[in-house]
Order: structure tokens, then sequence, then C-alpha cells
């Protein structure tokens, strides 16, 4: 339980993600209804689609609200969404320059306390929000021919290929807008 004022927005840290969402790669996602089984030329397409989507999201009244206790709100879920995005770009560049590179670690919870992101202006956030997804898409367009099998791995040992690389994208994006912000 917080000791907020009213109408603060709630800062304190969430609890940290435990779940290996990977699992999505071979069993798609029950709770958004997600298929690892798409065409991934399709993957900037369909991350373009949900640009004015968050931007709706991000119009609503109470974004800064948390749903229940140790989760973010709709606003922090667009912050992540974000920063994952200029994340994800790196890595796919990564992939694309260099021979199976590790990635190196993102904690995701930590990000959002230190750029508070229940505090920033949502109006910004849906600009930047916005530029990082078709930049993200863009990038995702480029993969061309045999591009899609180069490799790379977190610093957990998770292996990816371009091509599942994309897909686990593309669900980070659609789950939170369809699940966490219901958007």
């Amino acid at each position: 339980m917080t000791t907020e004022r009213p109408g603060t927005p709630d800062t304190s840290p969430v609890p940290p993600e435990t779940k290996d969402w990977t699992v999505v790669l071979d069993r798609g996602c029950p709770d958004c209804g997600f298929d690892p089984d798409y065409d991934v030329t399709s993957t900037g397409e369909r991350a373009r689609a949900t640009v004015e989507r968050w931007a709706a999201v991000l119009d609503r009244l109470g974004m800064t609200d948390r749903p229940r206790p140790g989760t973010w709100s709709p606003l922090e879920y667009a912050c992540h969404v974000r920063d994952l995005c200029r994340v994800f770009r790196e890595r796919l560049r990564l992939m694309l320059d260099e021979q199976d590179p590790v990635f190196a670690d993102w904690d995701q919870d930590a990000a959002a306390v230190e750029g508070q992101y229940n505090l920033q202006d949502p109006y910004e956030v849906s600009g930047e929000l916005a530029q990082e997804v078709r930049a993200t898409a863009d990038a995702f367009d480029a993969v061309t021919g045999e591009q899609w099998a180069r490799t790379g791995r977190r610093g957990d040992g998770k292996d990816f290929t371009v091509a599942s690389f994309a897909a686990y994208f593309l669900h980070d994006v659609e789950h939170h807008l369809r699940v966490d912000v219901r958007g």
C-alpha cells in the first residue's frame, strides 16, 4: 500500500519480472493470442499498426494509475515499449553487423525507476514511442534473405535468430498493448 497523495502517480518500484517470455516463441501466448508462426517479414508493418493505439492509450484519463499493486501504469508500459524499441534496434544492429554477438544486459525494472516512467509527460512519450516504434519497424523491414538466420544471444545464454528476435520483439509490443493497457 502506498502513502502517496491523491493525484500523485505511484513511482515505487514494481517487483521484477521473473517469467521467461521466450516461451512464446515456441508455444505462442495464451494471454494475448500471439502466434509465433507469423510471416516475420510483416514485423515492421505489425509494429507500426500499434502506434495509433498506443497514442490513444496515452490520451486516456488515469494513464498514471496502476491497476493493482506491483503492476505498471499504462504510461509506464508505454515508456517501457519506447525504451524496448531502442534496445531491440541496437541488438538487431549487432546481429546484422557482428558474428553471434552477446547482448549487454538491460534491466527493464531499473530503467523504469531511473527514468521515473510514471512522472514523464504522456504527450512527449506518445511522440517518442511513435518515433521509436517506426524506427525499429524500419530496421526490421530492412532485413532481407539470409539475414533472418543471423544469430545473437542474451547474457543469460538465450539464443536468437533475427527471425525469432523479431517475433520476440513484436510479441512484447503487442502483448503490452492488448493485455496490460487494453489498447
